[in-house]
């Protein structure tokens, strides 16, 4: 989500309401490089600054911050009008996928909870994240899985499968996909994709699966 079907990075725009952007972005940026080998305990630093962010910040973020990337709409709504289901794998938040998830008409949804504050200094975050029943954290591995089991519950092959994605926690499940977008992707994620949107929008790919 976070750069590719989205213009931000959720979690960075999450630490400045804490004036820690910078901080938290730094590892982002190391993370999406490939330069970080833990992604989970990455995560799990970058959430750990988070802690005193209220709900009406993330609201905000969301409403004044968060835009859909160009073409995302167009792009799902030509998958959905061609039989396609429409997956969205994140290692960011359910406070923003579950949103966009609503608005695009997203099939499936896996991404992480941000645990929030209840009696005192309710909805604030914690900075921690709540453990799931598929796991704790949706980190690369965690992804390439997710894409696997919803090819096995449609009866398809991964072979059919498209895998786009920005960074390189996405190259999991891009290797299993049929065909592997990388999509105004980090250096790392380009060399490995089949396909490179390196300009323009996200509906782009419809040039190549017309």
């Amino acid at each position: 989500m976070d750069s590719t079907l989205i213009n931000i990075e959720c979690v960075d725009e999450i630490a400045d309401a804490v004036g820690r952007k910078e901080e938290v972005a730094a590892i982002t940026e190391a993370a999406m490089r490939g330069e970080i080998a833990d992604y989970k305990e990455s995560l799990r630093r970058r959430v750990a600054l988070l802690k005193g962010v209220t709900v009406a910040d993330m609201e905000r973020i969301y409403t004044e911050r968060l835009q859909l990337n160009p073409g995302a709409e167009r792009l799902v709504q030509a998958c959905k009008a061609a039989g396609l289901k429409v997956l969205l794998v994140s290692g960011g938040f359910t406070f923003f996928t579950d949103r966009i998830r609503d608005k695009l008409g997203i099939d499936f949804t896996r991404s992480n909870v941000l645990e929030i504050r209840s009696g005192p200094n309710c909805g604030e975050l914690t900075g921690r994240m709540v453990d799931q029943p598929w796991g704790d954290i949706c980190d690369g591995a965690e992804k390439r899985k997710m894409l696997l089991e919803t090819c096995a519950q449609l009866g398809i092959s991964p072979q059919q499968a498209i895998a786009m994605g920005d960074g390189a926690n996405d190259l999991p499940m891009m290797g299993e996909a049929g065909l592997s977008v990388a999509y105004h992707a980090k250096p790392k994620v380009r060399e490995q994709a089949m396909v490179a949107i390196n300009a323009g929008g996200l509906d782009r790919l419809l040039e190549v699966v017309r």
